[in-house]
């Protein structure tokens, strides 16, 4: 093990290297900077040292070492169940909340991205021990970084989903009142019957309309995790006009039944209708909401299904 030492240490650097890269923060502000940043990158860097001893415990045959695996995902599991609880808490006091699915979604990936450098460290090892180890100083480390480059290109493919844009076809829609019932085109809302919040819509409101593109896309469109999705980072990109005491600003995602579109009805606190439209086609589509009826054969007997694959 002694001769493998300097593969471990240039593996789990490169390895901790790789979480960093990784981790990011965002509009939603989450890890928070810098108490989330130290709790996820000594995660990462114990993922990565794992890693990176798991390959040259196995060719000294100290399969005890590789053992230690089996409580690492245990600790990553506890990850996933603590981000979870922390975004539970925070998601009650959102005056546009992010919702169950959303904060799923989260918690899955601060969980499989330590999984990710795991696997990645142990590339690296692999690497570092059957092709450079004879190799120059020099050599062994271009070598090493041009692996750890390639690997953190391929997991940003991986980890890069799918957006509500692959799914629907976004456009601008109209406000209209019907007597107190609100409409974005023929999408129906809400009844609303304060003069002074009907006036505010009609000043202030956007309204978008999305515009499934086939039945997958409408099955998981439908999802009311996936709508809230969309409402919470509207709000959150482009300012939100409400408070607690104000309830029917709440921006809203509403369905029509008959054809499957969504409907989306917000003040925002900047009224920009580029903006709206691209944060909207930025929202990523959630992990648990993801629906293919197309893939049975009960779907594709479908008449929509039919027309739709035209």
């Amino acid at each position: 093990m002694a001769d493998n030492f300097s593969s471990i240490v240039l593996a789990a650097i490169l390895g901790g290297a790789l979480r960093f890269l990784l981790l990011r923060s965002d509009y939603r502000q989450y890890p928070t900077y810098p108490h989330g940043y130290v709790s996820h990158l000594a995660l990462g860097f114990i993922a990565a040292a794992l890693g990176a001893v798991a390959l040259p415990a196995l060719l000294e045959q100290e399969y005890v070492a590789v053992t230690f695996l089996s409580l690492a995902a245990q600790q990553f599991r506890d990850i996933r169940s603590m981000e979870r609880e922390t975004l539970t808490k925070l998601d009650a006091r959102e005056l546009v909340p992010r919702g169950e699915h959303y904060i799923e979604g989260i918690a899955r990936t601060f969980e499989a991205r330590n999984y990710l450098v795991m696997g990645c460290t142990l590339i690296i090892s692999a690497t570092d021990l059957w092709l450079l180890r004879e190799c120059s100083p020099w050599l062994r480390g271009c070598g090493l970084l041009l692996t750890a480059l390639l690997l953190y290109m391929a997991v940003r493919n991986v980890m890069e989903g799918k957006r509500v844009e692959h799914l629907a076809t976004i456009r601008p829609g109209k406000i209209i009142f019907k007597g107190a019932n609100v409409f974005v085109d023929d999408i129906h809302f809400m009844n609303l019957g304060l003069d002074e919040a009907k006036a505010e819509f009609l000043k202030k409101g956007m309204g978008v309309v999305l515009e499934p593109k086939d039945i997958d896309a409408s099955a998981t469109l439908a999802n009311i995790g996936q709508r809230q999705a969309i409402a919470h980072i509207c709000a959150k990109l482009l300012g939100i006009y409400k408070d607690v005491d104000t309830p029917e600003f709440t921006p809203l995602v509403r369905r029509d039944v008959k054809t499957g579109r969504l409907g989306l009805l917000i003040i925002p606190a900047t009224r920009d209708w580029d903006a709206l439209l691209d944060a909207v086609k930025r929202v990523p589509v959630l992990e648990g909401s993801i629906s293919r009826p197309s893939r049975s054969k009960a779907g594709r007997k479908r008449g929509d299904y039919e027309h739709q694959s035209q």
